[in-house]
């Protein structure tokens, strides 16, 4: 699959059940923690995608001894209590925002390391100047190659003295999470205040939850505020575990729409209301828009009965879902606002920007501020455009390509006729290699 997908529509309703890879957010975390743990840990239903193989690359190297169990799921890492054994490397961070910012801070806290590091064109123009700052205030050194603040970097390190404790989060929570995971080595009793709030702040709250996980027997104590966050950390596990990492949740809301497009049901194994991830909470502006949703022992059944219909909605906690629900707005009753999504202007691409554009060219009327859209949907007015056929740019976003694979499902001129085509559909692979063999699976064998 090379330069553009033609989307095959659903000639039947959906009745299938899908489970999604593992969460792209908690596979980098447990990496990390199991570097600063002294034990074996055994990492199961690991997500293999571009990001998390860019980070395990990246530990190798730096002299993390990882090795394959079972399947390429299932990792053994063998932790080094956070002190790598190279400490002068190239590192390569992609476009992954967890790698750049949680890989940074640990080699923020190493002593005489000399580390270049760079990213993707598009990475380099991501926020990083405020972690690099706190980073700087509390020992650390940058010498940046091209735009201060940014990628390309060669930092000097040695160790963080924990002397600042203040940092400005509004633009990613990442900054929080990187240091927490690094907290033992700057003070068992660590506290760090962050004016002006976070964005996205269930991604903290995993953070949290995991490193009591890593901690385990050992003391652990937090608090989490909107300005505030605190943890007692006496030091990772020196015992050996295993750590199972859940089907990620952001992924599963892809597949979690699809009903509301093509009609049916689909079953989402593994996937519940209760996760570590907060952007579960999908499920209930599914529910908010008309879809039903039940909750079984092993995963999430939903399913569309009733059109939907709009509404409006803050995703600021949740916003990585907020493309897979604005891609299919078209299909709506009445219209939708998303709000709290500002800072999703700086991930991979400027989404809000790119969302607004792609649906524009379906014919839908948007109204873009800083931090919402609002969407007016118009069917009759996509389907008029769609006869002569339509393609949507990803911007190299995973999550644009797949949300579009969702809409592109839906039977629009009735006779099974693909009418979108997605292009660069392999962007995917950055968290998401099998998605599209997954949607075609499902449209081949709708009843499994």
């Amino acid at each position: 699959m090379t330069g553009s997908l033609m989307v095959e529509p659903f000639g039947k309703e959906c009745s299938g059940s899908v489970r999604v890879p593992g969460s792209k957010s908690i596979s980098n975390r447990a990496l990390i923690l199991s570097a600063l743990s002294s034990g074996e840990t055994i990492l199961k239903g690991l997500l293999r995608s571009e990001d998390v193989n860019l980070m395990i690359e990246a530990l190798v190297k730096l002299g993390l001894k990882v090795e394959e169990c079972e399947n390429d799921t299932t990792l053994k890492v063998k932790g080094c209590k956070g002190i790598l054994p190279v400490n002068r490397e190239k590192i390569f961070v992609g476009n992954a925002g967890t790698i750049a910012r949680f890989l940074t801070a640990l080699l923020a806290a190493q002593q005489d390391g000399h580390y270049e590091l760079d990213g993707t064109e598009a990475m380099r123009e991501r926020p990083m100047g405020e972690l690099l700052t706190f980073l700087r205030n509390n020992g650390a050194n940058f010498i940046f190659k091209r735009n201060e603040g940014c990628f390309p970097f060669v930092m000097e390190t040695q160790g963080l003295t924990g002397a600042l404790r203040k940092i400005d989060a509004t633009q990613s929570s990442q900054v929080l999470s990187a240091i927490l995971m690094i907290a033992p080595f700057l003070d068992h009793d660590f506290d760090l205040s962050f004016e002006g709030g976070t964005v996205s702040v269930p991604f903290v709250n995993i953070t949290i939850e995991m490193m009591k996980t890593f901690c385990g027997s050992n003391a652990f104590s937090s608090s989490f505020s909107s300005d505030t966050v605190s943890v007692r950390c006496m030091g990772y596990r020196k015992d050996n575990f295993t750590f199972e990492v859940e089907p990620d949740a952001t992924a599963a809301s892809y597949f979690l729409t699809l009903p509301l497009v093509v009609k049916g049901k689909c079953f989402l194994r593994g996937v519940h209301k209760e996760m570590l991830q907060g952007d579960a909470a999908y499920l209930n502006i599914l529910k908010a828009i008309g879809g039903e949703i039940e909750e079984k022992e092993d995963g999430t059944l939903a399913k569309f009965s009733t059109s939907p219909m709009g509404g409006e909605f803050n995703f600021n906690d949740i916003s990585d879902t907020f493309l897979s629900l604005a891609a299919i707005s078209p299909l709506l009753t009445s219209p939708l606002t998303i709000s709290g999504i500002a800072h999703t202007r700086k991930q991979e691409t400027d989404r809000v920007s790119a969302m607004a554009s792609e649906l524009r060219k379906l014919g839908q009327a948007v109204e873009e501020n800083q931090d919402s859209l609002r969407i007016t949907p118009n069917l009759n007015k996509l389907r008029s455009l769609a006869a002569e056929g339509l393609e949507v740019d990803t911007y190299k976003d995973h999550r644009i390509a797949m949300s579009f694979g969702i809409l592109g499902s839906h039977d629009l001129i009735g006779n099974g006729a693909s009418w979108l085509e997605i292009k660069d559909p392999n962007c995917c692979a950055k968290t998401f290699p099998s998605f599209f063999k997954q949607l075609n699976q499902l449209r081949r064998n709708p009843n499994d």
